[in-house]
């Protein structure tokens, strides 16, 4: 069973899990690809053609390239350190000397250096063909007043830095100075001024710089010199004033206190021996006479001998008395002589008594004037220490002085040396050659970049195109958006259809031959136009099967659709196969179809509703294939045609066709203008919506079909007129002449 509805939700569910899947995005694409394959290889051609224009008309370009290298090693033999310090040389100091290459400072020099402000090159509108148009179209548009320098510097520096390239290459300290230029000599020339002008720039830079920082430090030694003596004599004053006298081994007072307290240490050593001496003789005292030791101790020969005699004659008085007893007159003598020398031992002992009290008191009191004069010392010392501590910031501030006096002095010394001798980190490795090779344009990438951005434009045109192509071109669109099936598609018919006229038509010309269209499936049973009509008639007898489908009624959307050429082909198309047809002509505002069959007819359809005529007498049958048609009749003053095709004789004479006829082909108007359309839907058994291929919105479509439900239920399919058969094997390639060709040769039918 054909299926002749289907709802719009279910297409698109459908359509949507189509489209999911990998393979289907890929397969669309192609299409897309298909369909707009023109356009993509119009665009890319003449993309192509644009670019061999440019490279048959571009002058040639010349790059030549320079190497520069930011050499780290200073040159020692003739460089001190710097005035200004060395900077180290990072890759942020490189891209500065970049930077610095690129400045209109540099260009600027080699500008006026090589006088390029009177090089056509620079001053021009360059060469070639476009060159010489931008250049025509520039005098035309500038004034005759000639450039002034200014204008020219500026231009020569435009153009300069257009041409001109400087890069880092990669992280090495090397910079890479191109320049590109019509003439291969000339580039070389100006990338090596480039080098060059750079070199002397910075040579000029550091001239300038150490320059300044001479006349500066002029300024500061003098300045520093007054200081520095100042504060010497600052040092030199407060010294005299505070009685600070230096020696090699240090300040006087300094020594003094030293020696004087090494003099105290020594005399409070002899002071306490001479007191151990007098406190040993003051304990001798105490014996009866002085022992051996104490006699050799004293180192008194007068001691040592009264002593020894005392020691004999108490020997011979032990003797005596032992013999002759104590009161002997020999003991007695002896005991006085030796009661003498002991009184003379005491007496001498006496005399070293005073002897040593006296030096005592001699190195006591020395002691104490040592004291008294380690005092003054003390005292005098810590005077001088306090004023040291502001000594110590005199010298200090006057060795700063001085330091920085020196200082500066060294550094005004070595600027002086290196204003006659400077030295730059920057050297050229590798001076630019004159090109053998033009390096632009470039040929294959030209082209290249020609055809990408061809290819690239043309997916976007056809993207867009697609995008706004809001037309009925396929039968899955007809599906997807409508919901109804796509019975047939129809070729367009221009001048290549036959020109056969409609025999027995009153009033026609002999003399003025027209393309039929209206009976071409008569004049061409076997072209594709005929074959797309009987697929047609075959989707009306599939669906007989389903509902009586005897009365159709043929609509569009809008006028000039084709609906009446349609119409009236099925109806010939089917009475041509012997079935009993009429044709009726029920577009009441514009019976266009009645003008083309029956121009002479004063009768027709209005006249037959209005029981002005009998129907016999307004039906015309066409001799050759029997087809009745019933024309429109007079028109002209119906306000209400709707009221017309909505009465109840318009539905007895429908009963009537339906009753003498095998099939009734209603001519219907379109329905965006007019509601003609849905007032014969309770009378039509099914509906045939005519779609013109490639011109028709969607939209519109849509909207005039779910406007009107009763249509769209007894609607049994769509068809698309006037297709373009070569476009259209592009958006469905089983619709191509290829699948037909072959077989229409046969028989000498190929379109």
């Amino acid at each position: 069973m054909l299926q002749v509805n289907k709802p719009t939700s279910e297409i698109n569910r459908d359509f949507a899990e189509a489209d999911g899947s990998p393979s289907q995005t890929l397969t669309s694409y192609l299409d897309i690809i298909r369909r707009q394959f023109p356009t993509i290889i119009a665009i890319v051609s003449a993309c192509a053609i644009v670019a061999l224009l440019y490279l048959f008309t571009a002058a040639p370009q010349f790059t030549s390239t320079a190497s520069m290298v930011i050499d780290t090693r200073k040159v020692q033999l003739f460089q001190q350190q710097s005035v200004l310090g060395d900077i180290a040389i990072d890759s942020a100091t490189v891209e500065t000397q970049v930077e610095i290459l690129k400045s209109e400072n540099i260009s600027l020099a080699v500008v006026r250096d090589l006088h390029l402000t009177d090089d056509p090159e620079f001053t021009g509108s360059g060469g070639g063909l476009l060159g010489t148009i931008i250049g025509s179209v520039t005098g035309l548009l500038s004034s005759s007043r000639p450039a002034s320098e200014f204008e020219l510097t500026r231009k020569a520096l435009g153009v300069f830095a257009n041409n001109r390239t400087i890069k880092r290459l990669g992280l090495t300290y090397v910079m890479e100075i191109g320049f590109t230029s019509r003439d291969p000599q000339k580039a070389a020339r100006i990338a090596n001024a480039i080098a060059d002008a750079y070199i002397v720039d910075q040579l000029e830079a550091k001239y300038q710089a150490t320059r300044r920082a001479s006349v500066w430090l002029q300024d500061r030694i003098k300045e520093l010199r007054t200081q520095a003596s100042a504060a010497q004599k600052s040092v030199v004053d407060f010294k005299a004033a505070n009685n600070i006298i230096a020696t090699g081994k240090g300040l006087i007072g300094e020594q003094q206190l030293a020696e004087v307290n090494s003099q105290l240490i020594m005399a409070h050593a002899a002071t306490a021996e001479a007191k151990a001496r007098l406190d040993r003789l003051n304990d001798i005292f105490k014996q009866e006479i002085p022992d051996a030791s104490v006699a050799d101790a004293l180192k008194n020969d007068t001691i040592v001998k009264l002593r020894g005699q005392y020691v004999d004659l108490a020997s011979k008085e032990s003797i005596w008395s032992m013999k002759y007893g104590s009161e002997h007159l020999a003991a007695v003598n002896l005991r006085r002589q030796m009661a003498e020398i002991k009184k003379n031992i005491l007496d001498e002992l006496k005399r070293i008594q005073e002897s040593y009290k006296s030096d005592y008191d001699i190195a006591g009191t020395r002691e104490e004037s040592i004291k008294s004069s380690l005092a003054n010392a003390v005292s005098e010392s810590q005077l001088t220490n306090q004023a040291q501590i502001q000594l110590r910031e005199l010298e200090s501030t006057a060795q700063s002085y001085q330091a920085m006096y020196d200082n500066f002095l060294q550094r005004y010394m070595e600027s002086v040396q290196q204003q006659s001798f400077p030295i730059t980190e920057a050297r050229v490795i590798s001076a630019a050659t004159t090109p053998l090779v033009k390096s632009a344009p470039k040929s294959l990438a030209v082209l290249g970049a020609a055809l990408l951005g061809g290819l690239m434009l043309s997916l976007g045109a056809a993207m867009a195109r697609e995008l706004s192509d809001k037309v009925f071109r396929t039968t899955g669109q007809v599906e997807e958006q409508l919901g109804a099936n796509c019975v047939a598609i129809l070729p367009t018919l221009g001048a290549s259809a036959s020109t056969t006229v409609l025999p027995a038509r009153p009033g026609r010309k002999k003399n003025n031959p027209e393309p039929d269209l209206l009976r071409y499936v008569v004049d061409n049973p076997l072209s594709r136009f005929a074959e797309a009509i009987r697929s047609l008639k075959v989707a009306v007898d599939l669906n007989s099967i389903v509902r009586e489908n005897r009365v159709l009624a043929v609509t569009s959307t809008l006028p000039n659709e084709g609906k009446s050429t349609l119409s009236t082909n099925l109806a010939q198309l089917i009475a041509h196969g012997g079935a009993r047809v009429i044709l009726v002509d029920a577009d009441l505002r514009n019976p266009s179809l009645s003008r083309a069959l029956r121009p002479d007819a004063h009768a027709g359809l209005v006249d037959v509703v209005a029981q002005k005529a009998e129907l016999n007498d307004v039906v015309t049958i066409d001799p050759q294939t029997g087809l009745a048609v019933l024309p429109a009749g007079t028109t002209s003053k119906l306000l209400h045609t709707n009221e017309v095709l909505a009465s109840k004789p318009m539905r007895e004479l429908v009963a009537l066709l339906r009753s003498k006829y095998d099939y009734v082909v209603l001519d219907m108007p379109p329905m965006a203008p007019v509601v003609d359309v849905r007032v014969t839907a309770p009378f039509v058994d099914s509906f045939i919506f005519v779609v013109e291929w490639g011109k028709t919105r969607i939209d519109v479509v849509r909207h005039n079909l779910r406007g009107a439900p009763e249509i769209q239920e007894k609607l049994l399919g769509v068809v698309l007129n006037k297709a373009d058969t070569k476009l259209l094997a592009r958006y469905e390639s089983y619709h191509g002449r290829y699948y037909y060709q072959k077989y229409y040769a046969r028989y000498g039918y190929v379109e």
